[in-house]
Order: C-alpha cells, then structure tokens, then sequence
C-alpha cells in the first residue's frame, strides 16, 4: 500500500489564505529546452524534452563519460599512450571531417590530451583515437556506450558512434537523457569534471608549412557570458541543427540545461545565456534537511523493530520561486510504499519526500533507511500472526 502523510517542518508549512504561489513562466524559440535545479532536482523548465533527437557532438559526453567511469575506477590511466591509426586518420582529418584535434597518422597522444580534444576541441579525430585505445574497435566501445547509457537510466538513448555523426537515425537521445548524462558526469567523477570541463583553449598540433601551433578556443556558448559556467558540450549537424548541455554554479546551487534543433550559431549562444540566466534569476533555493536528519519514520513489515527511521541521504533543498517565503503555499510529503518489508539496509532507498508549492511542478528527493532491520524471529513472527488472526495488529 503507497503511504503518504502530510508534516510539519520548522520551514515547511503551509499558510492558509495565501495567495498560490505561480510558477515562473519561459518562452524560447528553442524546439528542444531542459533546466534541472541539481541542488533540489526541480525540472524548473521543460519543452519537447522527451523527444528524440539526434544529438551531434553532444554524443562525445557519453564518450567523456566512459573514460571518466574508468579512470576513477583505475581501469584506464590517463597517462596511458594511444596511437593514431592511419586509417582513422585518413577518414577523420580535412574539412569533410567535422571538427578535428589536428592529430597526424602514427602519432602517439596520452588519453589526458585525446579529452582535452574532446572536451574542449570537440575533435572527432580525438574521439574515435579514444574509443579504438580503450575497446579496440571503434564498435566495441559503442557497446560500452550503450551498457553505460542504460546503468545511467537514460531510457531513450541509442549510441551508434562515439561522435554523433550523421547515421540515418541509429543514434538518438533526449534532452532529458542529456541532462541526466550531465548530471552523472558532474556528480560521479566531480574532480575529472572540473580538470576537463570549462577550459577556454586547447593548444594541439601544428600548421603545414610555418610548422606554428594550433591553438582552438572553446566552443561553449555560456563560458564568460554566465557567472559560474564550467560546462559542457555543443553540437551541430544540418540534421540536428545547434543544440548545446550545459552548467553553471552560482553560490553552491548548479543548473544543468539543454537546447536543441536552434538554426543558428547566434541563437543557440542567446538561448542557451537566456535560459540559464532565468534558471538563476527567476528560483531560488531554500534548504529543508540537513545530511543525515531524521524527516520521518517508515512502518516495518516482519521486522525486528516495527519502525524505520526516514534519513535525508545529502543535504535536502527546495527550489521555489524568487521572492517565495518557505512559510507560502509549501506542502511537504513523506511517500513510501509500505508497511515496509524486512529486511532493510542502512542507506537503502525506501521513501520520498514529496514537496509542492503552488502550481509548481512537485518536486521528489529520496529518503533512505537510517538503520538496518532485521527479519523477525520465530516467535515474533507468531505473535504478529497471532494478532493479525484476533484482529489486533
């Protein structure tokens, strides 16, 4: 049975006579537009962003993503050497190749460089060097794509390359999936996160002739234009139109936010400024619970204590609009579905807190178990029976 109790909070009540607190309104010519608040997990805007749409070079964050997954895990060093097959040089150098890191054939580039190429440079080049020195195959490290993709939970994805080039549809996502990739990105591997996102300028290869180095700037349409911009990746094909993710940080509260099929260059560096602006501008974040707080306690099926404690797993906040008291128009719910049964862990995943304000989108945090229960013994078992049988329990 789904429980769900209203509570009071220290700062989290609801005042009668109040007038409903209106949600902050948007507009953008943008097809596709996604905003999350990552310090609540409040969707603070959203327009097509459960429509599939292939992603151009906005599919190198899940290359990103699994070199990162294997760094942290010590699978892939950065300083490992990778080696630039001719053949993948052939077919990924001069201007039908998209943008390009400026590798030669044969040369030998450490993986910390082929993700600055990457990152910054958004080099196809670079991209498929990596995918060949971490799978083999260019095919095989799809594969890893993919497996990580669905780990992530990104249910409308399908990579078929590691760069997002053109191929007929075989490669889609969403901008929803986009801002979860983003999301796993900044929250999983937070220090790789802030070695390779938000650089300005890479310096790789050389000129023909004068032999001088080619320095590229990045293309990132938020970075000095957006206080706290640091990420993440753009992308462009005729199919896809101009589409970018990106993120920003402003005093201890991070945006992540999504544009696509934009028809130009301009429009996609004034979107993606509008929207991240308003994001900051128009919400504001309150706190609720500190890490660790008890919020409530959860019923316990054929436990060894008929109670669980409800724990905040991080710091619990709550994004509402500007200018909104925390004592306006805020109902808070605990929801689980329950009694739960035993046994439980410490830290498991059993409830959400469940805040509304207004006609705002509810916005839902998880709650874990604070302590371990165990299965009731024999004889608890009877007597809890027992008590079912008389009526009792």
């Amino acid at each position: 049975m789904n429980r769900a109790f209203l509570f009071a909070a220290a700062a989290a009540t609801l005042a009668a006579g109040a007038a409903p607190a209106a949600a902050p309104q948007f507009e953008t010519p943008a097809p596709i537009a996604y905003l999350i608040d990552l310090s609540s997990g409040a969707v603070l805007f959203e327009k097509n962003a459960d429509k599939r749409i292939p992603p151009a070079s906005m599919a190198k964050l899940m290359t990103t993503d699994v070199a990162f997954e294997l760094i942290d895990r010590g699978q892939l060093p950065m300083n490992k050497m990778c080696t630039v097959r001719p053949e993948t040089w052939q077919k990924w150098h001069g201007p039908q190749a998209g943008s390009t890191m400026f590798l030669s054939p044969n040369e030998q580039v450490s993986v910390e460089n082929l993700l600055h190429g990457i990152v910054t440079l958004s080099g196809n080049d670079a991209s498929v060097v990596l995918a060949e020195c971490i799978a083999g195959t260019e095919q095989a490290f799809v594969e890893q794509m993919n497996a990580l993709a669905r780990q992530l939970g990104l249910a409308n994805s399908r990579f078929c390359n590691p760069i997002g080039w053109p191929d007929e549809g075989c490669t889609y996502t969403t901008a929803r999936d986009l801002g979860t990739l983003a999301r796993s990105t900044i929250e999983r591997h937070p220090k790789l996160y802030k070695q390779f996102y938000g650089q300005t300028q890479f310096t790789w290869g050389k000129t023909l002739g004068s032999g001088q180095a080619i320095t590229q700037g990045n293309r990132n349409p938020i970075l000095g234009k957006v206080p706290g911009a640091d990420g993440l990746k753009t992308g462009h094909t005729q199919e896809a139109g101009y589409g970018f993710t990106g993120s920003a940080e402003q005093n201890g509260r991070r945006l992540i936010e999504v544009v696509g099929g934009l028809d130009s260059w301009n429009g996609r560096v004034e979107e993606s400024v509008r929207l991240m602006q308003w994001g900051f501008n128009a919400w504001q974040t309150k706190p609720l619970f500190k890490q660790g707080a008890v919020v409530a306690t959860a019923k316990v099926q054929m436990g060894d204590s008929t109670e669980v404690p409800l724990v905040a797993p991080r710091d619990l906040a709550v994004t509402v609009p500007a200018g909104l008291s925390l004592t306006n128009q805020m109902q808070v719910k605990v929801r689980y579905d329950g009694p739960v049964k035993a046994p439980i862990k410490k830290g498991q995943e059993i409830a959400q807190l469940v805040v509304s304000t207004g006609d705002t989108e509810p916005q839902m945090v998880p709650l874990i178990a604070g302590e371990d229960v165990g299965e009731a013994g024999f004889f608890t078992r009877a007597w809890i029976g027992l008590k079912g049988l008389l009526g009792l329990a």
